[in-house]
């Protein structure tokens, strides 16, 4: 049976998908709450075979399987991103919602019929719920795709399906069922994505920092994978390897991503992001300020590890200590949202790219610095790190980086939304870098009353909920470009599910709670 926690987060997730679905009332919101419905079941049976070890893979301990909060995500997106863009009158992106919000539901079928072909004796209810769910949901696609994009989001699900096989079991235990829907199914996502317009290159058409963003998170992937086979067959520890490695990387980078790249931007892609780099004089104050803050980060590193060999007890890092990264963040963020956020989205993806190269490094144990980054980061490890890699940081970076890249620029014709939708690229900063670390903050310290099932507190969700309210009303003062229109009730009610949703979530909050904000600001 269900805890209090999984009933609790899955009665929010409810909720969301029900206040969506009253805002958009079309087919496909029909289908969010069909699918919603059915994932609860599901995830009655992931949550068993997890307890009992009869899940196909090792997944991440100390959870629940994390299904409805996951399977959620990529359809909502979707139908909230074809609303805004309908509104607005932009047909391409408007099917590409649909696209988006068809995928999402089709992988996460995918997951529960996993699920349930599995599970021993076969859950007969659960089965026929599956089936009509399923049914319906096919039905709406069959009805509301062209041929084009049924094959679209085929290729998707191969896509994950061949990639949760390969690295579900290369990194056992580090991700949790619904983790793994939301990630590999965001990348797969994006390699279809890259792939179908490398092939349909048309001079003119397409932002540069959205191809940027598609070959640095594919080029990525694709040297992971690379040298993780690699790998297999020599011991990455040795001076040899090392070099190779570095060897291999540079080859890779300069002969396969660049003339890619070139390839979807018509231009040299070294030269192209100088320019924009240093186009203007506040970029580089901005850059000038984020390698500051940068260098700070370091410097947290560095005085931790110290105060750790100092000490004759283990040391470890403190829940307060951690959320000073967050703070960083923050203060990275915000300036980079009022003054200039198609610089933050590039400065976003090139530290993205080089968080998981710097993780490659520190796992394969890559000489010069592998065992140095080992030692560093080991201080700041948690329950949540419990694989062979360390994703907490790269998971913060996504969470404050998704609002900003997945903003429908081209839906918005002004660079803002209307009304609250005015406050998505926000989303990160408010649910992950004030609410996330506030709750932390004050319910690890003052925090007295628990909520039931759980170790977070009542004073911690409070103080959360009224810190992104203040850092709502900071944004109006600060920001010219947000204009509410009066849609307060809205924001309140958002803000509170979200912070809700972090005090009963097992799941990886820093890149959950974040697109949930986002999903309810664009509806």
């Amino acid at each position: 049976m269900l805890n209090k926690a999984v009933l609790v987060e899955s009665l929010l997730v409810f909720t969301v998908v029900l206040l969506v679905h009253t805002v958009v009332w079309d087919r496909f919101s029909w289908c969010a709450v069909a699918l919603a419905i059915q994932a609860f079941y599901v995830q009655f049976k992931w949550d068993r075979l997890l307890q009992l070890g009869g899940a196909v893979f090792q997944f991440r301990g100390a959870a629940n399987s994390g299904l409805l909060p996951a399977s959620m995500v990529m359809p909502l997106l979707g139908v909230v991103m074809k609303e805004r863009c309908r509104a607005a009158g932009i047909v391409y992106f408007e099917r590409f919602g649909i696209v988006v919000a068809s995928t999402g539901m089709l992988l996460a079928l995918f997951l529960s019929v996993l699920a349930v072909g599995i599970t021993k004796p076969v859950p007969t209810n659960t089965c026929i719920l599956t089936g009509i769910a399923g049914s319906v949901i096919i039905y709406t696609m069959k009805h509301s795709l062209t041929v084009s994009e049924v094959i679209e989001v085929l290729e998707v699900l191969l896509i994950f399906v061949y990639l949760s096989m390969i690295l579900l079991y290369l990194l056992p235990r580090c991700f949790t069922p619904g983790e793994a829907l939301l990630v590999l199914g965001g990348v797969s996502f994006v390699l279809n994505q890259l792939i179908k317009r490398s092939l349909n290159v048309i001079e003119g058409r397409g932002d540069p920092i959205d191809f940027f963003l598609l070959v640095a998170v594919v080029g990525v992937i694709l040297l992971g994978l690379f040298f993780t086979v690699l790998f297999i067959f020599m011991d990455s520890c040795t001076w040899i390897s090392s070099m190779f490695f570095h060897m291999m990387t540079a080859v890779l980078g300069l002969g396969v991503i660049m003339p890619w790249l070139y390839r979807l931007i018509h231009r040299n892609p070294l030269f192209w992001l100088l320019q924009f780099l240093f186009q203007t004089q506040t970029r580089l104050y901005l850059l000038v300020y984020w390698t500051f803050l940068a260098a700070s980060a370091c410097g947290v590193v560095f005085y931790q590890n110290a105060k750790r060999s100092s000490e004759s007890k283990k040391h470890q890092a403190s829940t307060i200590t951690r959320k000073y990264f967050h703070f960083i963040v923050v203060a990275t963020y915000v300036p980079g949202l009022i003054y200039d956020r198609q610089l933050l989205y590039v400065a976003a993806v090139l530290c993205l790219a080089v968080f998981i190269f710097l993780e490659y490094v520190r796992y394969f144990r890559i000489k010069p610095f592998g065992q140095t980054l080992r030692h560093l980061l080991s201080l700041f490890l948690d329950e949540r790190d419990s694989g062979p890699l360390i994703l907490t940081h790269i998971y913060l970076l996504l969470g404050m980086s998704l609002p900003v890249w997945l903003f429908p620029r081209s839906c918005a014709p002004k660079g803002t939304l209307p009304g609250a939708g005015a406050l998505v690229p926000y989303s990160g900063v408010l649910a992950v870098g004030v609410g996330d670390t506030i709750a932390s903050v004050f319910g690890s310290t003052m925090g007295e009353i628990k909520w039931p099932g759980t170790k977070k507190t009542f004073e911690g969700t409070m103080t959360a909920i009224f810190a992104q309210i203040i850092a709502v009303a900071l944004i109006l003062i600060f920001d010219s470009s947000v204009n509410l229109n009066s849609s307060y009730a809205w924001i309140l009610a958002s803000v509170s599910l979200v912070s809700l949703l972090e005090a009963y979530t097992t799941q990886i909050d820093n890149l959950l709670l974040p697109l949930y904000l986002q999903i309810m600001l664009m509806a």
